[in-house]
């Protein structure tokens, strides 16, 4: 049974017995404790938490996952990959473990003929928590389990929470025995491999404290409403059903991981760590495909350096197997074919999502010829100073900063005979990884909002009634305020506060678009408002500066939007909608927004597009943009289903989560349809001008679009006039003939320069001469010492190789550099080597223990430029030492 069958017939049941089917959301999502959704239930957290209403008392869906927290473990084992897919059902407050378990077991085991995936029973075992009583006596009753596939255990492996206050309570868990031949009889305590895991039921009626780990924390009593949450692995249950032995072998991965086999000539099965490469690739490559698509784009941070480290670790893999070409283009297609089944948007995108990859990969093909570079000199160091091992550190160097992997340096630095310090490296590694563990921990526990208080009062309150469409004035009350360490009563003059009302006007940043700015006033008190959020779905809050009196809990007050700025940001919002659409009509629909953001007068938006956009395509985009405007086209704001927004070609925000109803903004028509909850002008005409302002990179295959519009578009427009204007008149020439007379300018300079740098060359070889004539003799050694004002390793380098080739000749220059302080070169001749000196040994002397480089030649700063002069004498005396 293929997966994407296995996938359709999941949510075919469960929509058969009442639940209402939730697509996907993005692998990026909202959730500020998360990058990407890591597990089946994120979506619905806000709805299993209390924190929202859910809209359906039974759901059920099939959700991307992305889990990357011990991404070097993917491939050393067949359990786990970085991408994989979460059947799951859900109840909320409607259904509890009776049913629950009851469709878990129909479905495993129904026929196939029936809709069943027909599942031997009498290979089912179970888990129950050791004090569910009634799991086991359900699982006895409904499945007629015999007491011996019934396994009971503890809190580590059959009780489940988040990790943090709220909802807990114990899971039931449905194991798999594939056979003797993968294991131990036994059951699932015995041995996990033969006994696999495809589907945990999550019983939620417990509230719990705080507490650390798994176990420990009080349980505070029974939730007020009982709630299911289960999870089938999609890829699991396909090895089951397709009969494989692990995922990567499964028809949505076994074909990236055969094609990277072909292209390798590797056999799959034939060694151990090949195997692991091949599982890498096939895993890695399945996962940047589906991250591509739900809009990611690779990036030094956040998302982005996930997808970057996902893509360079398959393309490392594919080159430690011995493939030197561009891997992407023959892997990427494979993956696209597997799981298009089920997403057809990785084809439908799969120009954009292509153009993106292959682009990292040639980054990274680049970083790599950098990285070498790089690491021949730590090798040649090393070796320099008779040692026969790389430091930790300087492998982590070029694992963090070059993004040099690991397993590439060890493999390089053997075949130039020099081990690594593994235990230096990993030790590094793990204070990086605590680093981000503890950086996870902090967004787990809610940042700088006390969103607990803030539940408190949107239980007590219910959503903000927001009013942002439709005026920009309410009369509100203030609910709750909020400062630093927890709720106040009342905030007074030049204190800052995060405060809740009943209604607002204000925009709350959201999609792109800047957040409202404004005021609140009451009979004692003005407050300017800073920044306005939504922290939790259905709450706005703002973050106010009481500018005058005091603002307290119960006031009234008048809540106002400054009118300026929503014209501005209605401006610039639609400003990016009508570039968006601009870039599309001239580049082509991959050229696809991937990020944006707008405030009064700015605009950015990116998008993928290998290479920098030159002027005449920069003046197209720019033209089209303001014909739109010239057109004056309307802009209608509609509310349909999403299904039908897409039938209609109305274009997702990436990385955005849509409910059933969503809004779209149409400019034009079809010319720009979106899904957008942002706010906008009326016409087109209204945005005044879009001027670009730049275009820039922002990652490999990324570029970025800026542009002034509005009153600013118009200002922006006035300054470039003027100076060009005052250009004209300095050159003394009509303002068409600027470029060619600037052009003429920049090429007198280019030549007055290189007449001066070979001016400089000459004296410095004729002074190189004259200090060469001039050297000392030390313990027998040739020694020039002296400063120089410009280029010291170049002085250095050509009184070497001007002194006598029979005797050992060192050259050592110092000249001064920033701050005060001045850098040292030392250069030695090849008899000097011979006899048994080392440049980088003698830096490393001179500056105690600053520098580096070769034995020839090597250097060293930090200097202070007062203790130049003594340093240089030194020179000879150490001589005697190393000699």
């Amino acid at each position: 049974m293929r997966t994407a069958d296995i996938r359709s017939r999941f949510l075919d049941f469960f929509a058969g017995h009442g639940h209402t089917v939730v697509p996907s959301a993005p692998l990026p999502t909202p959730d500020p404790t998360l990058l990407f959704v890591n597990a089946g239930m994120v979506p619905f957290k806000p709805y299993l938490t209390g924190e929202a209403a859910p809209p359906w008392p039974r759901a059920t869906s099939v959700q991307k996952c992305v889990r990357t927290l011990d991404i070097e473990e993917v491939g050393r084992t067949t359990r786990h990959g970085s991408f994989f897919q979460m059947n799951g059902n859900f109840s909320f407050g409607d259904y509890f473990k009776e049913e629950a378990i009851g469709f878990a077991w129909e479905l495993s085991t129904a026929p196939v003929t029936d809709g069943g995936y027909g599942l031997d029973p009498d290979r089912i075992w179970v888990t129950v928590h050791h004090s569910d009583d009634e799991a086991a006596a359900i699982w006895r009753r409904v499945a007629a389990l015999p007491e011996e596939r019934i396994v009971r255990r503890g809190d580590e492996d059959n009780f489940w929470s988040m990790g943090v206050p709220g909802p807990c309570g114990p899971c039931s868990e449905l194991y798999y025995d594939r056979g003797p031949a993968l294991g131990r009889a036994g059951g699932p305590a015995v041995d996990e491999d033969r006994y696999m895991e495809f589907w945990n039921l999550v019983f939620m009626q417990y509230e719990r404290g705080e507490g650390t780990g798994k176990t420990g924390y009080p349980i505070l009593g029974e939730l007020p409403r009982r709630n299911i949450d289960t999870g089938m692995g999609l890829e699991r249950m396909a090895t089951l059903l397709q009969g494989v032995d692990n995922l990567y072998e499964i028809d949505e991965t076994r074909p990236v991981l055969d094609r990277a086999a072909e292209l390798t000539g590797v056999r799959y099965g034939a060694d151990h760590r090949a195997d692991v490469r091949l599982r890498v690739v096939a895993d890695h490559v399945r996962t940047a495909l589906m991250l591509l698509a739900d809009g990611t784009a690779p990036g030094n941070e956040g998302r982005g350096y996930v997808l970057r480290r996902v893509l360079r670790r398959a393309v490392r893999s594919v080159r430690l197997l011995g493939y030197q070409d561009p891997a992407l283009p023959e892997l990427l297609p494979a993956a696209r074919d597997c799981m298009k089944h089920s997403y057809p948007e990785v084809a439908e995108e799969f120009g954009r999502i292509s153009q993106q990859a292959y682009a990292e990969e040639d980054a990274f093909r680049a970083t790599l010829r950098q990285g070498t570079t790089v690491l021949d000199t730590a090798v040649a160091e090393v070796k320099a100073e008779g040692g026969r091992l790389l430091p930790g550190p300087k492998a982590f160097l070029l694992h963090d900063t070059y993004g040099f992997p690991i397993d590439l340096t060890l493999e390089m630095a053997e075949e130039q005979g020099v081990e690594v310090d593994r235990e230096g490296f990993t030790a590094l590694m793990a204070e990086q990884r605590e680093r981000a563990r503890a950086d996870a921990r902090a967004r787990k526990s809610g940042g700088a909002l006390d969103t607990s208080a803030l539940r408190t009062v949107l239980d007590a309150h219910g959503p903000t009634d927001w009013r942002a469409y439709d005026g920009l004035e309410t009369e509100s009350r203030v609910l709750a305020l909020l400062g630093p360490s927890g709720p106040l009563t009342s905030a007074r003059t030049g204190e800052i506060a995060t405060a809740v009302l009943d209604r607002t006007p204000f925009y709350a940043e959201s999609g792109g678009q800047d957040s409202d700015a404004g005021a609140l006033t009451g009979t004692s008190v003005e407050a300017e408002v800073l920044d306005v959020q939504r922290p939790l779905p259905g709450l706005i809050v703002h973050q106010v500066r009481v500018t005058a009196g005091e603002l307290a809990v119960g006031d009234t007050v008048r809540a106002a939007v400054d009118p300026e700025w929503r014209l501005g940001a209605r401006q610039a919002h639609s400003g990016t909608h009508i570039l968006h659409a601009a870039l599309r009509q001239i580049l082509g629909p991959t050229a696809l927004q991937a990020g944006s953001y707008n405030r009064p007068g700015y605009l950015r938006l990116d998008f993928p597009w290998r290479g920098a956009l030159g002027p005449a395509a920069r003046s197209e985009v720019e033209e089209a943009a303001n014909r739109a405007l010239r057109r004056d086209l309307p802009v209608d704001v509609r509310w349909m289903p999403l299904p039908e927004a897409k039938e209609i070609g109305a274009l997702a925000l990436f990385g955005e989560t849509y409910g059933e109803r969503v809004r779209v903004v149409e400019i034009g028509g079809p010319w720009s349809r979106e899904l957008c909850g942002g706010t906008h002008v009326e016409r087109a005409s209204q945005v005044g001008v879009v001027a670009l302002t730049g275009e820039s990179s922002v990652g490999a295959g990324m570029r970025r679009l800026e542009a002034a519009v509005g009153f600013e578009g118009f200002g922006y427009l006035a300054r470039e006039r003027d100076l060009v204007s005052r250009l004209a008149e300095q050159l003394q020439a009509p303002r068409a003939q600027l470029p060619e007379r600037v052009a003429v300018l920049l090429e007198r300079l280019k030549a007055a320069d290189q007449r001066s740098e070979e001016l400089r060359r000459r004296a410095a070889l004729e002074r190189a001469a004259e200090l060469a004539a001039a050297a000392t003799d030390a313990h027998g050694t040739l020694v020039v010492t002296a400063t120089a004002e410009g280029d010291a390793r170049a002085l250095a380098l050509a009184v070497r190789d001007r002194l006598p080739e029979g005797r050992p000749g060192v050259a050592a220059i110092g000249a001064p550099a920033d701050g005060g302080r001045a850098v040292l070169t030392v250069a030695l001749n090849t008899a000097a080597t011979a006899a048994g000196l080392s440049a980088a040994s003698l830096v490393k002397s001179l500056l105690g223990g600053r520098g580096g480089g070769t034995a020839e030649v090597a250097q060293g700063g930090g200097l202070p430029a007062g203790s130049l002069r003594a340093t240089l004498d030194g020179v000879a005396g150490l001589l005697a030492g190393q000699g």
